[in-house]
């Protein structure tokens, strides 16, 4: 009998045509065709949901991305009007288009002052590559070619194009590069709760930022040419620095004239509670990379905005900057990401989000700490971490081997919640848009989902 056209199981199933067509990013393809992919059909508001109609609160919108939620048609007839009117041209041979245009200056109102001006891209990672370059031709500009070595943080990511990849901290991606740059030098994480939970934070924020002030000595300042960071590190599991981090960080670039990148791909656009978490945190980079929020992840968009420093030198010092992309600035992505602004500000998305819901998510976590599984829960905004550990005293992990995380992130799918395991932590992202209710559901899903894994670890003893 031959099988229906996507008849669960069958040879033309979802995940029969998925394993045999499509490579997934991040994956174990081996396990994948194993176990066979989840296959998410609709989404609306919060939720996801399957191809069985299962209903699953999306607790990392989409990928730190859909920040308004799903099904918005607002954004939708945005994109349909712009590509009625003009679908794509490019800004290549001194041209430009309005919504190009229209997205740098509405930028520029919403960033830190002094940023002005806005380089756009397809990604984060084609941002962060593009920064690589805008700080090499800075320093070519001032006369200090010798400034070329980049200092960034082991654990953070930063994007997974060759350069962003090396630019990033992630190990297992280095390991699958082998040595490709010997420009970039990595420096230990303020992650006080795997690395430094007998120390006082402060004490520890500090110790971690001098790291820094290490290597750049260690580097020769005159041959270091800028330092980057996320203001808190996403993917490397909701890593919230120390209060005492970031000041000490912004007083060792100017103490040796070293540029500073804000990698706000996950923080920018209201994460934190306010347009960018450098203004959050108090942070005053030279050039922020921004991507995935900014269009709700409707459309794939991302770019640096640059601080006067860096623009100045370019308009004045002149010369051909030799970068770029055929979709830089497409007028359809461009029309999305202003229709995505001015719904954040007529909804009062931001201030619902510091005032109400990244307060009602701090709340929740914290009322997981009691779970025996659970060795420290933290937010900032609406991201946030839960730690599991076999023992909450001393904070000792399980065996690596039994993939805790991985196992509660399972529970987690099962029972209608997306969360992320890095390693054995869990991680939460909801959009921006989730109501005191829908936190009380992940919460409460949350928990029975730890049950579980401790019934599943037990079972495994």
């Amino acid at each position: 009998m031959t099988a229906e056209p996507n008849a669960p199981g069958g040879a033309g199933s979802w995940q029969a045509r998925d394993s045999r067509h499509y490579l997934h990013p991040f994956t174990d393809h081996h396990d994948l065709g194993q176990a066979g992919a989840r296959i998410i059909e609709r989404a609306e508001g919060c939720y996801v949901f399957d191809e069985h109609g299962q209903r699953i609160l999306d607790g990392m919108a989409g990928l730190w991305c859909v920040n308004l939620g799903y099904g918005r048609d607002d954004l939708v007839d945005a994109a349909t009007r712009q590509m009625h009117e003009l679908p794509y041209y490019n800004s290549f041979f001194q041209t430009a288009h309005p919504p190009a245009i229209e997205l740098a200056e509405r930028i520029a109102s919403i960033a830190p002052v002094g940023f002005e001006l806005t380089f756009f891209t397809g990604s984060g990672s084609e941002a962060n590559d593009t920064n690589i370059k805008l700080v090499r031709r800075y320093w070519d500009l001032e006369g200090k070619p010798e400034k070329r070595h980049i200092i960034s943080r082991k654990n953070a990511y930063h994007g997974s194009t060759v350069a962003a990849a090396v630019l990033g901290g992630m190990g297992p991606m280095h390991e699958q590069l082998g040595p490709m740059v010997n420009f970039i030098h990595h420096i230990e994480q303020p992650y006080h709760f795997g690395l430094g939970r007998e120390q006082d934070p402060a004490a520890f924020g500090l110790a971690q930022a001098r790291l820094l002030e290490s290597k750049i000595r260690q580097l020769g300042a005159e041959n270091v040419a800028a330092f980057i960071g996320e203001p808190v590190q996403g993917a490397g599991g909701v890593i919230i620095p120390p209060d005492s981090y970031w000041p000490e960080v912004q007083r060792i670039c100017r103490k040796y004239d070293i540029l500073l990148i804000a990698d706000e791909v996950i923080t920018g656009f209201g994460r934190l509670g306010e347009w960018f978490g450098c203004q959050r945190l108090g942070i005053q980079p030279d050039l922020i990379t921004f991507a995935k929020g900014v269009t709700s992840g409707y459309l794939p968009l991302g770019g640096v905005v640059v601080g006067e420093r860096v623009a100045s030198v370019m308009r004045v010092k002149g010369g051909e900057f030799a970068h770029g992309y055929t979709y830089s600035g497409h007028p359809a992505v461009c029309a999305v990401a202003l229709a995505n602004i001015a719904a954040m500000e007529r909804e009062g998305v931001i201030d619902r989000v510091r005032e109400e819901t990244a307060p009602a998510l701090a709340d929740g976590l914290a009322s997981l700490a009691d779970h025996p599984l659970v060795g420290e829960t933290r937010s900032i905004g609406l991201m946030g971490a839960i730690e599991i550990v076999a023992d909450p005293v001393t904070g000792e992990r399980f065996d690596e081997e039994l993939h805790v995380g991985s196992r509660c992130r399972n529970f987690c799918f099962d029972n209608g919640l997306v969360m992320r395991a890095v390693g054995d932590s869990m991680i939460v992202a909801p959009p921006l848009v989730i109501s005191p209710a829908q936190i009380d559901e992940l919460v409460n899903t949350a928990r029975r989902c730890l049950d579980l894994t401790g019934d599943w670890i037990a079972s495994q003893e």
